[in-house]
Formats: structure tokens, sequence, C-alpha cells
């Protein structure tokens, strides 16, 4: 007996006349997710994409990446049948038999797509439902708190029988909604502002800042891990480093201490610009949250944003640090977040740093050091490497 995948569309289903582009975008991503595990086929219809493995492939891996991929309200795991009464009872009786045989209370549900079922939803249901009574003499009907829902489908062409339904990871397709440049930390905020932005269509690329000999390989290789946490969402990641430690001791040694922070994201800006500028990249992605630490208060953001001339999305903003972690246990970039490897943001950090600073007297400090020719270095020696699934 065969499964297949059902993937509920979600935000899809309201998309009116650009369904299909939407649908197509979610397709291709499918598409690339599953590629290396074999062959499969696709198909849609009725808000619903229809995925069917091919032999020998790692069903339960296919199915995890599916519940990863942008774009599906739920998944399903669920096998054929004819529209027949017959066929569905065999077949629910088969497929979910060594599941039905262990449980003590079950429900059936019903969806009649296809409206010239002879049977309606309820009908369907009370028959199937006595048809497993007689057949798993351990079972009792729960409608209110089941341990299994049997779910039966008559769509259009065939019946479907599942009893596996998961959330799907929501939102819609990443490459729907254009692309943008993450400002990637080896901390936890920037792995869940890169997610949260993929689940709103956003392609994310993501540039990284390094400064040996202060910071080490562990530290890049670090960051480079937790972009393979985020492939199954985000899908393949283009990565940039930017070699950073000519800036920093230039900012160490010519500007005010009590400002370096502010100085130096404002720098990081400039050239995540410049990168994104070759890229098509239309925004820049960081993990701010307003207050979390000092760079982070409201008027060191305003300061920092008046070096960006691309907007600057920051989708944690408003969240606290469990809310974050909670996201980051979720998509599995916390316990590589938290290693003991430091990024460039710790070198240099100032005792005292200015949590309220006045953007006169932030440029005035940052132009009294010529930055650019060091700028146009670093964009130029910036290293490139793709991240894959």
């Amino acid at each position: 007996m065969k499964e297949i995948f059902l993937l509920k569309e979600g935000e899809i289903a309201l998309k009116g006349l650009n369904k299909r582009n939407f649908e197509e975008a979610f397709i291709k991503n499918l598409r690339h997710r599953l590629k290396p595990l074999g062959k499969f086929e696709y198909t849609r219809a009725q808000s619903t994409v229809y995925v069917v493995p091919g032999e020998d492939v790692d069903v339960d891996e296919a199915f995890s990446r599916c519940c990863k991929v942008f774009g599906a309200a739920a998944v399903c795991r669920a096998v054929v049948c004819e529209k027949s009464m017959e066929s569905i009872a065999e077949t629910a009786v088969e497929y979910l038999g060594d599941e039905l045989s262990c449980k003590r209370t079950f429900k059936v549900e019903a969806k009649r797509s296809d409206k010239h079922f002879p049977l309606k939803s309820p009908e369907i249901c009370a028959e199937l439902g006595g048809i497993l009574l007689d057949k798993f003499t351990n079972l009792s009907v729960d409608v209110k708190n089941p341990e299994i829902t049997v779910t039966v489908e008559i769509r259009d062409t065939n019946a479907y029988v599942h009893a596996v339904r998961v959330s799907g990871a929501g939102g819609i397709p990443v490459g729907t909604s254009g692309k943008a440049m993450l400002l990637l930390s080896g901390g936890i905020d920037s792995p869940v502002a890169a997610y949260m932005m993929a689940k709103r269509g956003i392609c994310v690329e993501a540039i990284h800042f390094a400064a040996p000999p202060y910071t080490s390989e562990r530290a890049r290789l670090k960051v480079e891990r937790l972009c393979e946490k985020l492939t199954p969402y985000c899908g393949d990641i283009k990565f940039f480093c930017v070699p950073f430690t000519k800036i920093q001791e230039a900012l160490r040694d010519n500007c005010p201490e009590e400002l370096f922070t502010i100085i130096m994201r404002r720098l990081m800006m400039e050239i995540a610009q410049r990168v994104a500028a070759k890229e098509d990249c239309m925004a820049l992605i960081t993990g701010e949250s307003v207050g979390q630490v000092a760079s982070q208060t409201l008027g060191a953001m305003v300061c920092t944003d008046a070096a960006c001339r691309i907007p600057v999305f920051r989708p944690v903003i408003g969240m606290d640090k469990t809310e974050i972690i909670e996201i980051s246990r979720k998509i599995d970039t916390f316990e590589t977040s938290i290693e003991p490897y430091e990024d460039c943001c710790t070198v240099f950090t100032p005792k005292h740093p200015k949590t309220r600073p006045i953007l006169e007297e932030v440029v005035k400090a940052q132009e009294s050091f010529d930055f650019e020719p060091l700028i146009a270095e670093a964009v130029e020696n910036t290293e490139l490497k793709v991240i894959k699934l």
C-alpha cells in the first residue's frame, strides 16, 4: 500500500488571480527540498498539492521535509483508494489497522468535495465508524477527545484515507516576496529573524563579519552551521563572509569608546548594503529586539538606520528573549547559537556604551576618520559560499 502526502494550502488559497504563481513557487521549493531523496510526482487540485514518493524513498524523511516548506497549513500522510465505501473501509482497516488495534477511542471525519458521491459526510462517518467498531473491539467512539481520528476525503478523482495530519510550516513560498540580506551573527536572534522573514516569502541571503585573530575560525564555522540549520526552511543560502579586522582596529584607534558599537553597526550596514546591491536584495534583516542590549535601544536604532538607504526589517523587534528562544528551539538553531565562539560584535566592546546616542554626534565621530578605503577593501575581499540543504 503506497503512501502519498497531501499538502493543504493555507494563505496561498487566498491569493486570487495570483494563486497559480504561488502554487508554482511552492511546488518548485518542494522539488528542490525533496530531490536529494529520490523521485516524486507532484500535482495540485482543490487547494492541495499531492506529492507521490517514488520507489526506495525514505518516506519519513520526505514527510519531515515537506512539513518545513513554507506554504502548507497542514501536511497529511494518506493512501489512495476508489470512491466506494467498500474500498474506503478495506483501505482504512489495512492502512490504519496496527494503530487502531492499540487505541481505545477514535472518531471518523469525512470531507466530501465531490458532491456526486452518494453518501453525505455524516453518513460516511457513521458507516465507516460502524465497520471499524465491529472490526476493532478495543475501540469506542469519542468525538471530543479521541486518541486517533480517521479522516476520509472524497475528492474529484479518488478517495483518500489518513490519520496522520500535522501542522505545516505555514506562510507563503520562499522567493515570492523578493530577496533580502540578513546580518547573521553567531547569536540566537538573527537565525530566528531569517526564519520569520522566509516564512513571509523572502529569499534570504546572509552576511557575516569576521575579525581574525580576535575571532576564531570556529566562530565562522558556527555561523555556517546556523545557515545549514536554516536551509530546510529557507532553501539554499548564499553566505558572505566579510573581513572586518582592519575596520574594527581603525574604529578602536580613532573613535570615542562609548560610540564604538553604534559606529560599528553603521559600518556593517554600509557594507551589507553594498553587497546587497550586487545581489539585487531589496532590504536588510537583523535580529534586533528593542532594549535587549545597548546597541538596540530606540536611539541606537535611529542612528543605525540613518546610515541605510534600503529598508531594514527587524521581525523580532517586539519579542522578549524567551519568545525568541522558543522559536530557535523549534527550528533547531538554539544549541548551535549558544556555543561559546564569539563573533566580532563582542570585540572591543566599550565598558560604558552610550544608550542614548545623538545622531549628529555619532556622524561627527564617524567622519573624524576616513573609513571609505577600508569599506571598499572589505567589500572587495568578501568571500561567498553557498550553503546547501
